[in-house]
């Protein structure tokens, strides 16, 4: 169910024309169960629909805006957070959409509709094909594959035939069987409790510090040297020390990420602020390794004698919230 509900027409060459929901669709459907009422413990005597609504955007996804040609030579598009993987084998998706929704209309089995997921930076354009901002105001542009339009910039791209067509309440739900994708590199455009989130993947703090602020810091370390294989840091583990990768090459590994980082790089920045929550990764040493190693004590020493960077932290981490909010 998308909490993203409505829906734009654009000509393939830019500019739109509005497309809201039209009707609901006449697909007949067997087995339908019977109404039953919906129970919430919240006990604020809401509607329940309301509360439904607000119990499912407790579940963050990403962004995706679902595209399809339309008979005018128009590209009728619809944002929505209701896409989900099926099957790698074959390679199987589904959306789910409001049965009043033109795009409901448009789709029946045989059809191809692209799916576009949407980069942080276009909230905007999610905004539009939600019927959220003026028309006109934005001019997304389209690639097209196998006869599909998709979004130009979105971090991944799918291309998928509909082969199957199920009833789903107020929704219709769109089997489709893949057939292109592509994926980029970037951050996904998050929603979650009706409002759009960001990711911090790799949050820096001290590496953000100007060189005459982290300078002092990082002098007050002891010069440490690690054999290839070595740990210098275990995920989960209680440690408070902060290093500066003077040579060499280490591993970062945590759930879902693996990257290799070099001279110059910062590891620890957070765990040496709050010790106690245990290291976020796993860090060993690809090369023979040259490290410069600060603990907290020497961090708040250093912080203490020079108040100048720990004001520029604390505006640092403001310009986090500001970004997040």
């Amino acid at each position: 169910m998308s909490g993203i509900p409505d829906e734009f027409d654009a000509p393939a060459g830019g500019g739109f024309v509005a497309g809201g929901p039209e009707g609901i669709g006449d697909s007949q459907f067997e087995d339908v169960p019977a109404p039953e009422t919906l129970e919430t413990g919240s006990g604020s005597g809401a509607d329940p629909a309301v509360e439904f609504r607000r119990t499912l955007g407790m579940f963050a996804t990403g962004v995706t805006v679902i595209t399809t040609p339309a008979a005018d030579g128009h590209v009728h598009g619809m944002t929505a957070n209701a896409f989900m993987s099926v099957s790698l084998r074959p390679p199987l998706v589904l959306i789910s959409v409001d049965r009043r929704a033109r795009m409901n209309q448009m789709l029946r089995e045989g059809t191809r509709y692209g799916i576009s997921v949407l980069e942080r930076s276009q909230s905007a354009l999610s905004d539009h094909f939600a019927g959220r901002v003026a028309d006109g105001s934005i001019e997304p542009r389209f690639e097209i594959v196998r006869e599909t339009p998709l979004v130009e910039g979105a971090l991944a791209h799918l291309v998928a035939r509909v082969v199957r067509s199920y009833w789903g309440g107020d929704h219709s739900l769109f089997l489709g069987q893949v057939e292109y994708v592509r994926y980029g590199e970037g951050e996904p455009l998050l929603f979650h409790g009706g409002r759009y989130e960001r990711m911090v993947a790799d949050p820096q703090l001290f590496s953000a510090l100007a060189p005459e602020l982290l300078g002092p810091i990082l002098r007050r370390g002891r010069e440490t040297r690690f054999a290839s294989g070595d740990v210098l840091m275990t995920r989960g583990e209680a440690a408070d020390t902060l290093m500066l990768v003077l040579s060499g090459s280490v591993l970062v590994e945590r759930p879902g990420r693996r990257l290799t980082l070099g001279a110059g790089a910062l590891i620890g920045e957070i765990e040496v602020l709050d010790p106690g929550a245990g290291r976020m990764a796993t860090i060993t040493a690809e090369t023979e390794t040259t490290c410069v190693a600060v603990t907290r004590d020497e961090l708040i020493t250093a912080l203490t004698d020079d108040p100048r960077a720990a004001i520029a932290l604390l505006e640092i981490l403001s310009s986090r919230f500001r970004e997040t909010a």
